[in-house]
């Protein structure tokens, strides 16, 4: 049995959705170190006691990678059963990551609720991988 024999045939999707969300993740590390050079921001240090703006710029991507992890668990559950619907959401919440840091990279720090659409896409894989739950123990 090989791997494309157990993937829905539509997986493909949820595979550019990954590549998409890599694109987006480089992206807001790439806008991170440019600030850490305009802004003579020093590594190991996260945040500047001089510059908001640069603050609101490694927010961005700092938030996204704490909630990142969670959304590939839940994006992959959704994406086993539902994998057009699951690229779909993903794709949402991807996008709204692009809103939320250009709306922070402002420097007005409630700017970034320009990607609240983002919950669609969250909430959207979270509610299919409960769903996913529910088949696999028989409920639904």
């Amino acid at each position: 049995m090989e791997i494309l024999d157990v993937l829905p045939s539509r997986f493909g999707f949820v595979i550019f959705t990954y590549l998409y969300s890599w694109i987006m993740l480089m992206y807001l590390g790439v806008k991170v170190g440019a600030a850490r050079k305009k802004y003579d921001v020093k590594y190991p240090t996260m945040y500047s006691d001089k510059e908001q703006v640069f603050n609101c710029i490694q927010r961005a991507h700092q938030n996204t990678l704490e909630v990142y992890p969670q959304w590939l668990v839940f994006q992959t559950i959704a994406a086993l059963v539902y994998p057009t619907a699951a690229s779909v959401l993903g794709a949402i919440w991807i996008t709204s990551r692009f809103s939320y840091a250009w709306g922070y990279y402002t420097g007005d720090p409630a700017k970034r609720m320009h990607g609240v659409y983002g919950y669609i896409g969250l909430f959207g894989v979270i509610l299919l991988s409960i769903s996913v739950a529910l088949q696999l123990l028989g409920i639904i």
